[in-house]
């Protein structure tokens, strides 16, 4: 299943995809939730109608209601994303003459600030006092109940779907900062998207390409096998002692490949195009202005 917050009349709907790719609101089946995160909290026991309301309307009925706009499927996160950084052997070896985690031995978190998630084809601000604007492609995973103590074996079932996020890093501030929260949370700084997908549709969540392009150039290409950290690790590491709630967003982590990486930084600037891809999702196009 395809989970989709989308935008019409100023107006915004949980939404899921049918099989002919049109989007279908949840509110024309029948089945009223607030927003992505109330949904979240109910997905369980609303499957079923979900699932019976797609098949009433996969008969070539109009769906899609009004003209609408794709959003961030998470457009306001309960809390802040937490993040895994330099999740990828690639992304330490590249970073380590700035910081060095070649010999670090424990999984790296850190959150992220974000009042609103900025949409899959959202502008990203290019702040006046931020000289060194970066892209980082991840996998974003979201829970769909609270966890608490939860062991690896177990974290699957906790787990909602995937999505794409952009974890779009001033590194100017990044490094002014002992910790790496300012940096990261500008308003702004969180692509997301463009959906949700739930487990049925990804065969493998550490099998999936992940790609990051600028103006169409390839900066980012990996497979989430590679990860250090497994997602199932990460959620019952993080959940030992600290709830985390149905909801919550954890980012992955990303490949080498970022401006930070090359010699010298090619970091971004306004007008660029930055895309990215994961296998089994779909694309987060974003501008900078």
């Amino acid at each position: 299943m395809r989970l989709y917050t989308i935008e019409s009349k100023n107006r915004q709907y949980a939404a899921v995809e049918g099989k002919d790719g049109r989007l279908v609101a949840l509110e024309l089946m029948g089945i009223k939730v607030k927003d992505m995160n109330d949904l979240i909290l109910h997905y369980d026991e609303l499957y079923p109608s979900i699932v019976n309301g797609l098949k009433a309307y996969g008969d070539g009925k109009e769906t899609e209601g009004p003209e609408y706009k794709i959003k961030a499927p998470i457009p306001v996160p309960i809390q802040d994303v937490i993040c895994l950084g330099v999740n990828y052997k690639s992304h330490i070896e590249e970073t380590a003459d700035v910081l060095d985690f070649t010999k670090k031995t424990d999984t790296v978190y850190f959150s992220k600030r974000v009042n609103a998630a900025n949409d899959p084809d959202g502008i990203i601000p290019a702040y006046d006092f931020v000289d060194s604007l970066d892209y980082e492609a991840e996998l974003g995973v979201i829970l769909k109940k609270d966890a608490l103590n939860v062991s690896a074996e177990k974290a699957a079932d906790y787990i909602l779907g995937y999505t794409i996020i952009n974890d779009v890093s001033a590194r100017n501030l990044q490094f002014k900062h002992q910790q790496w929260y300012r940096g990261k949370s500008l308003d702004g700084y969180t692509p997301m998207g463009p959906c949700i997908v739930t487990p049925d549709e990804i065969d493998d969540a550490h099998d999936l390409d992940i790609f990051c392009y600028v103006n169409g150039e390839k900066r980012q290409a990996s497979n989430t096998k590679y990860m250090i950290t497994s997602v199932e690790e990460a959620i019952s590491e993080l959940s030992r002692g600290m709830l985390l709630k149905a909801g919550t967003i954890i980012a992955t982590g990303t490949p080498g490949g970022v401006a930070m990486g090359m010699k010298p930084p090619v970091y971004l600037k306004k007008g660029d195009v930055i895309r990215c891809e994961i296998q089994g999702i779909g694309s987060l196009v974003n501008k900078v202005g």
